[in-house]
């Protein structure tokens, strides 16, 4: 199945097909607004109720990742070998890309992403 799909349109063909199975690849953006992301996270869920088996990320400090034709290449080669079946693609930037315990203290506002700070992740607006 995914021979068909050219890496230009890539991931979104596969996402607006709905749920054919598993496996299933979830696609997460992330920025430090809400109007680039600077970072794509991608993972792998071999069947219900499982944890995804594979995860990879991809940055870019320049560009959108939701726009860039070569990440959007990279991230259809890396769903390959998994025959994924079924996408689902966050429609909007869910947050910074930064990782919280890793990049900035746990229960902490990251310092890089002032925009993030007091906002809801899916609906953008502070709570």
């Amino acid at each position: 199945m995914m021979k068909r799909i050219k890496p230009k349109r890539g991931f979104r063909k596969l996402a607006a097909r709905g749920f054919r199975g598993y496996p299933i690849a979830t696609v997460a953006f992330y920025g430090p607004d809400n109007t680039r992301a600077s970072k794509a996270a991608v993972g792998v869920v071999m069947a219900e109720n499982k944890e995804p088996a594979v995860m990879q990320r991809w940055f870019s400090d320049d560009t959108d990742v939701r726009h860039d034709p070569a990440i959007g290449a990279e991230i259809v080669e890396f769903l390959r070998p998994y025959k994924v079946k079924s996408v689902v693609a966050t429609d909007r930037i869910i947050g910074c890309p930064h990782e919280e315990g890793e990049d900035y203290p746990v229960g902490e506002s990251c310092p890089t992403c002032p925009f993030w700070e007091g906002r809801d992740r899916f609906t953008h607006e502070l709570v």
